[in-house]
């Protein structure tokens, strides 16, 4: 088949390449020069495990192309996909201003070509109920008939998106007929041959089920932020109590992990963006208003425990163990990270920190206001404490002897209860962590 994807963002370029890789010939668009320019270069442009090896090969293999032409790329293409930003607005809403954009570029190319050939257009973008409902009205106004759009959420974790799209648990597809729905199964058949399903539904349905994914995954994570804080005031072990709860079939061993809080594209966005909508259609999700507060507040658990600890923070130094909201990624977007350096800069602490892949994304949120060191050992010189926030695997098992013999004091807050607390006791770190009681 022949695709376009508009958009070369996360899930566009991931989606893309995928595509790709399984025989069909895609053209990414995008209207930003600098970055059309380094992705004909060949060069990535973000951290993705194993999307290089895909990237590299079909680009080799001219099945995976990129270009500004946006009318010559959905003339040629046989289904549209459109993966754009969806980013949340100042009233918690999905700001669709780039969807409805191009839903106008795409109605007025089809209506000077005449409206020869049949279009699917895909929403994978994360968006609101009705969009794709809103979508076809924008397109349809300029005269044209002969198309359809469909929803076709993406479920892409980053850090195992090329995983995740290559071998889907669910691909869900929501659409009005059947000829779409034939089309978009012969698409994806490549993709779930070990018998994942194929789940067919309305747009409506398919719009909403992203948006219920995403928000039940982030309900569970902050019950367990506050479960965890109930813990330390009781002296429970939230770690025992998570097997205990993992091992019940009914709750599965899932996103029961404490820490200091969800970030990143999709969660903190998805989460607001239901709770508009929710409020708009008259049947609001309380739940969702106390999960999204919850969760602000947990990225700030750690700050507290650092003054609780040192009182009086100014003129101190910390060392900051990890950026990205979470590994294997150097997405900054809504990472705790940034919240607690930021609170620690306003008590007039000092912060140097390492991220394996983050620090460059990092200066777009921290400026210079800390100092960036190339390697992890570094941070810890002469600092008054170390702060994990993100669970890199290489800060799993470091040398706690440089560690000692680095900071000012042996103190550790562990922002992702990466490190065994009797290990830490018996190496003689004061140590905090989330939902176990502190070693002192």
């Amino acid at each position: 088949m022949k695709l376009a994807v508009i958009g070369t963002g996360y899930v566009g370029l991931v989606s893309g390449t995928c595509f790709a890789e399984m025989g069909s010939h895609v053209i990414c668009v995008d209207n930003n020069p600098e970055k059309l320019a380094k992705l004909k270069d060949a060069e990535v442009p973000i951290y993705e495990p194993g999307l290089d090896v895909l990237f590299y090969r079909n680009i080799a293999k001219k099945r995976l192309l990129f270009t500004d032409d946006l009318k010559s790329s959905v003339l040629d293409a046989d289904i549209i996909f459109l993966c754009l930003p969806t980013p949340q607005d100042e009233d918690g809403s999905a700001d669709l201003k780039y969807v409805f954009g191009i839903a106008e570029e795409i109605g007025q190319i089809l209506k000077d070509n005449g409206d020869k050939d049949f279009k699917i257009i895909v929403n994978k973008s994360t968006v609101p109920v009705g969009t794709c409902e809103q979508t076809t009205k924008i397109i349809s106004k300029y005269g044209v008939k002969n198309f359809e759009v469909c929803s076709n959420p993406e479920f892409l974790r980053e850090g195992f998106a090329v995983d995740d799209f290559m071998k889907p648990d669910r691909i869900v597809i929501g659409t009005w007929t059947d000829e779409t729905m034939q089309k978009m199964k012969s698409l994806y058949e490549p993709f779930v041959r070990q018998g994942n399903p194929i789940i067919e539904m309305d747009p409506f349905s398919s719009e909403v089920t992203k948006y219920a994914s995403n928000s039940y995954l982030a309900m569970r994570i902050t019950y367990m932020n506050e479960l965890a804080n109930f813990c330390e005031k009781v002296g429970a072990n939230v770690d025992l109590i998570r097997k205990g709860m993992g091992t019940d079939s009914r709750i599965g061993k899932r996103f029961l992990f404490p820490g200091i809080g969800y970030g990143g594209s999709c969660f903190p966005k998805d989460v607001n963006a239901l709770i508009k909508t929710s409020g708009e259609r008259g049947s609001e999700m309380s739940i969702l208003k106390l999960v999204d507060q919850v969760n602000k507040n947990q990225k700030l658990v750690l700050v507290n425990k650092v003054v609780d600890h040192f009182g009086d923070v100014k003129g101190k130094v910390f060392a900051v163990w990890g950026l990205s909201f979470k590994p294997n990624t150097d997405d900054m977007r809504e990472a705790p990270a940034v919240v607690i350096i930021n609170k620690l800069l306003e008590l007039g602490a000092k912060v140097r920190a390492y991220d394996p892949e983050a620090q460059e994304n990092a200066k777009f949120y921290l400026e210079d206001r800390i100092e960036y060191v190339p390697e992890q050992y570094e941070a810890l010189d002469n600092a008054e404490a170390l702060l994990l926030l993100t669970e890199w695997n290489e800060f799993r098992n470091p040398d706690f002897d440089i560690v000692a013999e680095k900071l000012n004091n042996k103190i550790v807050f562990d922002g992702r209860n990466v490190f065994d607390p009797s290990k830490m006791k018996e190496l003689g770190f004061v140590y905090y962590s989330i939902g176990r009681t502190p070693i002192k």
